[in-house]
């Protein structure tokens, strides 16, 4: 019986292939994994065995001969197959292990170039892979160190059943088609088309496995793309329970809001809408403007924060019961102070660059570029008749930054640096202005309104100005503009547009 291995990750390599060689195989292989088996007194012959050709053009030919997948793709229920392996001198090929070198993490080093880039993508080993995976009910393909135990368990016992064999096939798949989605990512970014490629790929690799998904009886893991280090799926958690698929959503939610705030900012998360944003001084007054936009709602809340969170900042956030706090870094008075509370989950995140949106729909999926940004001052209009006051317009970016984090209908009032109303998720406008008006409660009254979209009737203005709100930024581009604006001009209302819209579903 004849093996090749060939891997980037050697996890385990030299157990597996002793193992094997225990069983009878041959052991085949090239280059490092060669090196690191011979290192190890693993008895391994060259690939260049197999074929009676040495590996020329700096490697790039070594296992793309007939000698290789010949050995690998006999269908051994054919006996013309066997019997031409036989007439050119060739025998099977019994066990293939390929795992390939992350192309995403190589595009990620600093400096890398496109030739460089473009050198490290591997042919002879997804080929070897998808040949295996093609012939598995003779062929083992094994990409995982996962697997090793399970293939060498099944040899002992006399055969590794087919079920076993198709699973390492579909695993074998996912791990090319992750490999080539990396590549056609990185080669599609090179030279950016106008419109949406005619077929698009993502893959990822299973970061964790998680306990369960938004319910108990649903089962999720958690996936990272590209070459990781960035963003909540790369997040480092520092102490705390397992991270549920819940807390992961709404963990992300905060932390994508916190990035607009401007510095030090907070906010707090409930089912992924904020129910406290704020910016201050310093972080610790930011945290504690988020927890007074709702201090009902902020309790099992999760916590995301724009700067390092501190000891002062910590021992706030430590005075209620949250299920997650989220910044850049913590200090260490501030890990000392959440240490005290063994369930809290702490989690030290790198932001990364937008990136597009996916979501899954009935046999298929659909694809988003990201909402990312926050509009100009200079690109927003003063249309009423009253102009904002400097302290309004302050107010009204804030409030601005936050509402598109909001689901729509989304309603969102601001003061003295702090959200302190938000209405989300309503069926109608009018319902979220007066849902918002009610959890600012005495608030209200001389705050500013953000809404996310324009408002298509006058009642949401009518409403704003009963609560005691004194200027509102929509997006503007009703066919009831007109009607709208007349209402605030009447009640002496701000108006700006901003031209652009945020709805979040």
């Amino acid at each position: 019986m004849k093996a090749i291995l060939s891997v980037y990750d050697k996890t385990g390599l030299t157990d597996f292939a002793r193992g094997l060689v225990e069983l009878g195989f041959e052991i085949y292989s090239t280059g490092g994994t060669r090196k690191a088996l011979d290192s190890a007194g693993v008895a391994v012959h060259s690939v260049s065995d197999l074929t009676g050709f040495p590996e020329i053009m700096d490697g790039r030919v070594k296992t793309l001969h007939p000698g290789v997948h010949a050995g690998i793709l006999a269908n051994r229920a054919i006996p013309a197959h066997m019997e031409q392996l036989a007439e050119q001198g060739l025998e099977p090929i019994d066990l293939v292990a390929v795992n390939l070198y992350p192309f995403a993490a190589t595009v990620a080093r600093p400096g890398v170039s496109v030739a460089d880039a473009i050198e490290n993508i591997d042919i002879g080993g997804p080929t070897m892979i998808r040949a295996a995976a093609k012939n598995h009910e003779s062929v083992l393909v094994v990409v995982s160190p996962d697997d090793y135990g399970r293939v060498l368990d099944g040899l002992r016992q006399g055969a590794v059943p087919i079920s076993v064999r198709r699973q390492l096939a579909a695993t074998a798949y996912a791990h090319t088609a992750a490999y080539d989605s990396d590549i056609a990512a990185y080669t599609r970014d090179l030279e950016p088309a106008e419109g949406w490629p005619r077929q698009y790929a993502i893959a990822g690799t299973r970061a964790q496995e998680l306990r369960y998904g938004e319910n108990p009886h649903q089962a999720a893991a958690l996936y990272r793309v590209g070459a990781g280090g960035l963003g909540m799926a790369s997040a480092e958690q520092l102490q705390g329970i397992e991270l549920s698929y819940n807390n992961i959503v709404d963990l992300d939610a905060a932390w994508e809001l916190v990035q607009d705030l401007p510095r030090p900012g907070a906010a707090i998360i409930k089912h992924t809408n904020p129910c406290g944003a704020a910016t201050a001084g310093s972080i610790a007054d930011a945290y504690q403007l988020a927890y007074e936009c709702d201090t009902t709602s902020a309790f099992g809340g999760i916590v995301a924060l724009n700067q390092d969170c501190d000891e002062e900042t910590a021992r706030r956030i430590s005075t209620i019961f949250v299920e997650a706090v989220a910044a850049p870094g913590f200090s260490p008075g501030a890990l000392e102070l959440f240490a005290t509370k063994k369930k809290l989950r702490v989690l030290k995140v790198a932001a990364a660059p937008p990136s597009p949106v996916v979501k899954v729909v009935s046999g298929g999926f659909l694809v988003q570029s990201p909402d990312a940004g926050i509009e100009e001052r200079s690109g927003m209009r003063s249309v009423g008749r009253r102009q904002p006051t400097e302290a309004e317009w302050e107010q009204m970016l804030l409030a601005w930054s936050v509402v598109k984090h909001v689901k729509s209908n989304a309603i969102v009032l601001a003061q003295d640096g702090a959200a302190v109303g938000v209405g989300a998720g309503q069926m109608s406008r009018v319902e979220s202005v007066q849902l918002a008006a009610q959890r600012a409660g005495a608030r209200a009254a001389g705050s500013v309104l953000a809404s996310d979209a324009f408002f298509p009737m006058t009642d949401g203005v009518e409403a704003a100005a009963d609560a005691g709100i004194t200027a509102i930024i929509q997006p503007g581009g009703s066919v009831k503009d007109a009607e709208v604006l007349e209402v605030a001009d009447d009640r002496g209302l701000a108006m700006v547009y901003t031209g652009r819209r945020h709805f979040r579903h």
